[in-house]
């Protein structure tokens, strides 16, 4: 199952990294050392595709609701 999130990138040494929130850590039973694979949406790009959605059929933008997160 695919879920969307936001986070920031953060220095980790000499690299820079994300951190995964518990929550989906535990949903999608994602372990230490598992191999997965990350889809980047720069917020331009996210706010392209938000404003376009359902414009087709004359809806409304489409808007997250971030509620969810602290």
């Amino acid at each position: 199952m695919e879920q969307l999130f936001e986070t920031k990138v953060r220095k980790i040494g000499t690299s820079l990294g994300v951190l995964i929130p518990k929550r989906l850590l535990a949903s999608e039973k994602i372990r230490n050392g598992e191999e997965i694979e990350i889809a980047v949406l720069k917020r331009k790009r996210l706010d392209l595709i938000e404003n376009s959605f359902g414009i087709a059929k004359g809806a409304a933008g489409f808007r997250r609701v971030n509620a969810d997160r602290v």
